[in-house]
């Protein structure tokens, strides 16, 4: 019975894998793309300029300046907020000082209108506004994940949705398939074809073991809205008016709240920061806001830096009376649902991670590619063995397995090289074109296109080797496209020290160095096997043409 009950765990593991093998690549790919996203975004705007240097700022100085420039800008606002220049390490990036004020919202309205200016933190003058090129950047990789593309948002969430289930599914039926699970950990037989791909698709699954459950189980968490609606719908209704209830109730919003126009505090707001400082430690206040509620009076609340806390939008805040300077109570209610959903997202997306966990996060997602892309391929590896033992291959189950083996080749090899095409196309597409972003995204996915029917008119050793050699060139020569086309490539930002832009060519290099050693290590394995297949000259070819685990 025990044994019985681990077949159909097998069976269930192999099955729901398959069937959502592709779509799920696709998710790890750009999800994975989704951890460096803000770092995309910003090589691809490379009109944008270098990095500011905050050890250069004066923090006491810029603060005056900004409130010097709100003063005459945002008269009659409902909040003056003052972004101080420090590093966001949810968004990675450098932030220059900025202000930004919300106007007094017109009568039956919450909100009024947003505005926002760049400050010079020297001389407190607006800095020019430089028009960058227009562009999905990461931002459209990272919603690829859970949105994918041209598919209704909808339609597409609930995909994915069911496809993760899937994948927990078939993770938690690995673990329970493989009674020696760990042994095989340790365990790697090089050259023996479907044992060396087992060996290769469990070492990579209990490498990451922890992180693949983490990120499924997550991702299915906070959705609620989406993937667990009967509760909500249950409770509050399922029209606009009863869902906006809800999220009023959820996030503690009075729309009856009254505001009085903002005014300089009599307060000094250096002596506030040094309050916070004191506190947090120099540098880590990251932002200011001044809000007057008829109801408790004027009040100034700054914002610690975001990182190493868990919950990374609930920051850490301190609170004072805008008059006298003395604290105050935040009465901001930490909503134990909101704060659970923190939590988990977080966790997901790694805000809370400084660069060398990032970079874990980020190798992590590679380790799912690689167990997903494995676990295909030894799909393919069992039916091919198991067709050239039988003396005649139906041509149903031939065509059938021919369909997955370009499907596979496509997929593993086919998605990389389209997402270097979607770096290229940033570079190369005219910057004044319209619908630039768009077309961006079409030629990732053109490209993707075109390797599924090369794949599948090459034979298939040759399609996957000359695939793989394709995304070497399109990785490789990334950063000297770079140096052609802007001024930001490596000969300027590693002397300047700007990490961000410097730190995506070094890394399209080193997945170039990723994929040639792959198309090397196949290559010689491949003739290897054709070697030894002519020693044992067989009697006659095989019905099914070999795949690429072979």
């Amino acid at each position: 019975m025990k044994e019985g009950f681990r077949q159909s765990m097998a069976w269930l593991h192999t099955w729901t894998g398959l069937v959502v093998g592709w779509v799920l690549f696709f998710v790890f790919v750009t999800g994975t793309a989704g951890y460096v996203a803000g770092e995309i975004s910003r090589w691809m705007r490379p009109e944008l300029p270098l990095a500011e240097r905050l050890q250069d700022v004066d923090r006491g100085l810029a603060l005056e300046l900004a409130l010097s420039r709100l003063e005459r800008d945002a008269v009659n606002a409902k909040s003056w907020n003052i972004e101080l220049p420090h590093y966001d390490q949810g968004a990675r990036r450098v932030h220059g000082l900025e202000i930004s004020w919300e106007e007094m919202p017109e009568r039956g309205q919450m909100w009024g209108r947003y505005n926002s200016e760049e400050l010079d933190a020297g001389t407190g003058e607006v800095k020019e506004t430089v028009e960058a090129r227009n562009t999905g950047g990461g931002t459209l990789l990272y919603r690829m994940h859970y949105a994918l593309h041209y598919i209704p948002y909808d339609v597409a969430i609930r995909l994915v949705g069911i496809c993760t289930m899937l994948m927990l599914l078939a993770i938690l039926s690995g673990v329970i398939t493989h009674k020696k699970i760990f042994k095989d950990f340790f365990t790697f037989r090089p050259g023996k074809g479907q044992r060396s791909w087992l060996d290769a698709h469990n070492i990579i699954s209990v490498m990451a073991l922890p992180f693949f459950l983490m990120i499924t189980y997550s991702g299915l968490m906070f959705f609620p809205s989406q993937y667990m609606p009967a509760g909500i719908g249950t409770v509050y209704g399922t029209s606009d008016a009863d869902r906006n209830r809800f999220y009023d109730e959820l996030f503690e919003r009075d729309r009856d709240e009254v505001f009085l126009p903002v005014a300089k505090p009599g307060v000094s707001l250096h002596s506030l920061l040094e309050k916070a400082e004191a506190e947090w430690g120099a540098g880590n206040v990251a932002s200011l806001s001044l809000r007057h509620p008829q109801k408790d009076g004027a009040y100034v609340e700054l914002h610690k830096v975001s990182g190493g806390q868990i919950v990374v939008y609930d920051a850490p805040s301190l609170r004072f009376s805008a008059v006298d300077g003395q604290p105050m109570a935040d009465d901001h209610e930490h909503h134990a649902v909101l704060e659970t959903r923190g939590v988990i997202l977080a966790l997901h997306e790694g805000l809370f991670a400084d660069w060398w966990l990032r970079w874990l996060y980020f190798l992590s997602g590679l380790l799912g590619c690689g167990m997903i892309g494995t676990g295909l391929v030894l799909w393919t590896v069992k039916r091919r063995g198991r067709h050239l033992k039988k003396d005649a291959t139906s041509r149903f189950d031939a065509a059938g397995l021919r369909l997955v083996e370009i499907l596979n080749a496509g997929t593993i090899v086919g998605l990389p090289v389209a997402i270097a095409a979607y770096f290229w196309a940033n570079r190369l597409l005219p910057v004044d074109m319209a619908d630039r972003a768009a077309w961006e995204a079409h030629s990732l996915f053109v490209v993707w296109g075109w390797t599924f029917v090369y794949a599948a008119l090459r034979p298939l050793k040759k399609a996957w080797l000359e695939i793989l050699w394709i995304a070497v060139a399109a990785y490789a020569l990334l950063p000297l496209l770079n140096a052609l086309t802007t001024d930001k490539h490596l000969g300027v930002t590693l002397p300047y020290g700007d990490w961000v832009l410097a730190g995506f060519d070094l890394t399209m290099l080193a997945l170039a160095a990723l994929f040639a050693y792959a198309a090397v290590k196949l290559r010689t394995k491949w003739l290897k096997a054709e070697a030894a297949a002519r020693e044992r000259k067989p009697a006659k070819e095989p019905a099914v043409e070999e795949v690429v685990a072979q």
